[in-house]
């Protein structure tokens, strides 16, 4: 007998599943959390610095049209905020830390249009309770409310060509033949 008789068989490489390209709802919280404390950081150092000016060139007290602008000054920075960072990259600073971004079927980030929508809708998803994010729990593409209504999925980095692969592979509707 030679000595490969008494060597056990070589296990055969074990079974992965397939990295799903689709961010979740955790990941997704945390960096809408940190993208949320930086807008607000924003909103509060240039508050401060109009206050500051305010102060040392006369005495000034927010009456309700001024509270109105400043809560108009809030909305504006944080819509530029998200707009920005999705249309020009793809993801905010919080996504970034994440490591996951926003893309479209077509595997690019939104342009500003689209991102500007999704923000609007971002916000609609918050009002309830966060309940516009339940969908990522149960939708096999892991999409909330926003990604719905502009067309977009959140992705980890580097794969976004999955997604471009999985939206070549769909099947169109007109192709699909009715039973008889």
């Amino acid at each position: 007998m030679t000595r490969t008789d008494f060597e056990p068989p070589v296990p055969a490489p074990p079974v992965t599943r397939p990295v799903v390209p689709y961010a979740g709802i955790a990941t997704r919280a945390f960096g809408l959390a940190v993208d949320a404390a930086l807008a607000q950081a924003i909103v509060f150092a240039g508050g401060a610095v109009l206050a500051l000016v305010a102060s040392l060139v006369a005495d000034v007290h927010l009456g309700t049209v001024g509270r109105l602008l400043a809560g108009a000054a809030w909305l504006l920075t944080v819509v530029c905020y998200f707009t920005l960072f999705w249309s020009t990259a793809g993801q905010t600073p919080g996504m970034r830390l994440m490591g996951i971004r926003v893309v479209t079927a077509q595997g690019v980030h939104p342009g500003v249009m689209r991102s500007a929508w999704r923000v609007l809708w971002l916000g609609l998803a918050i009002i309830p309770l966060f309940a516009g994010f339940l969908p990522v729990l149960v939708d096999s593409r892991r999409r909330a409310l926003q990604d719905f209504l502009a067309a977009t999925v959140v992705v980890y980095d580097g794969l976004e060509a999955a997604v471009v692969a999985e939206a070549a592979t769909a099947p169109v509707l007109a192709d699909v033949q009715p039973s008889a």
